[in-house]
């Protein structure tokens, strides 16, 4: 199977189990608003955690949950991230933004329901023993929360009013805000088989960056016909970014030398062709 269709039945699959979750919930307004949400998007982060599970012998009708679970995370922060007290964004994943659609109150509530949705997800007792549930709610929510994605989301706000940034900042910013789910993803398959996740998290932690640094270029080279969303908006806010920094060349020579790191952390796993496929997707994607 080739990474584009796994990426795409992966994607399917994390679907189904969000239509599921949220198929009981009130006919309301703020229920309608936390389907359109989670409708669409890549699903890198629920890719990692259904290959990262797999690496162990682990299916996904056992995993799937925990990708359901970090899936309704993001798109609770893009929900936040497009409103007007932050980014301001109109346009997400080829459609009016949340907000847009509905009105402020509703985005952010819908966000605040599916950020709590993620962690109901990861009770599923699929995912197994109450020791590694709790495991995975404490590892989403250092990832998620003050020491992770909201850190690096008030960092990235702080840099508007910042254009000094070293990249030793941008790194640390990018590391919160982009990196940490992306580093719960792929740890959760280590979780879930009670092992050790150093390898993954070493990957993780290259191909995170790698995905940001990948983003400022398209921010800056993209079309916004594929990308779904406002481009440009870092250069126009004077926000100091790694294309700014070091240029589009180099960062593009800093995101391929992250992605050999990435692959290289993979060595102590057999089978890891996909988890490769993914970090050389994330410096090719064109969205």
């Amino acid at each position: 199977m080739t990474f584009p269709t796994l990426l795409a039945a992966d994607a399917a699959l994390i679907q189904t189990r969000l239509d599921q979750a949220l198929a009981p919930l009130a006919d309301e307004p703020v229920i309608h608003a936390m389907r359109y949400a989670v409708q669409g998007g890549k699903r890198l982060r629920g890719f990692l955690v259904l290959e990262s599970a797999r690496l162990f012998g682990i299916p996904p009708a056992q995993s799937v949950s925990a990708a359901a679970a970090v899936e309704a995370l993001h798109a609770y922060s893009l929900v936040h991230d497009d409103l007007p007290a932050m980014d301001n964004d109109d346009l997400r994943r080829g459609l009016p933004t949340v907000h847009r659609n509905w009105n402020d109150a509703t985005a952010i509530l819908a966000g605040d329901a599916l950020q709590t949705l993620a962690f109901d997800l990861l009770c599923d007792p699929a995912l197994g023993s109450a020791q590694t549930r709790i495991s995975l709610v404490q590892s989403l929510s250092k990832a998620s929360g003050a020491q992770g994605m909201v850190l690096g989301q008030a960092l990235d706000m702080a840099a508007e009013t910042n254009p000094n940034l070293t990249l030793p900042d941008i790194t640390r910013l990018q590391a919160g805000k982009t990196g940490a789910l992306i580093c719960f993803a792929a740890e959760a398959g280590a979780i879930l088989a009670g092992q050790d996740h150093t390898p993954l998290r070493q990957y993780a932690t290259a191909l995170g960056l790698a995905f940001q640094i990948a983003d400022d270029i398209l921010d800056v080279t993209g079309d916004p016909t594929k990308t779904g969303k406002r481009l440009g908006k870092d250069a126009a806010a004077g926000k100091a970014t790694f294309v700014s920094l070091l240029g589009l060349d180099a960062a593009r020579t800093r995101a391929q030398s992250l992605i050999a790191e990435a692959e290289a952390a993979l060595a102590p796993y057999p089978n890891t062709h996909n988890l490769i496929a993914a970090a050389r997707f994330v410096i090719t994607r064109d969205t």
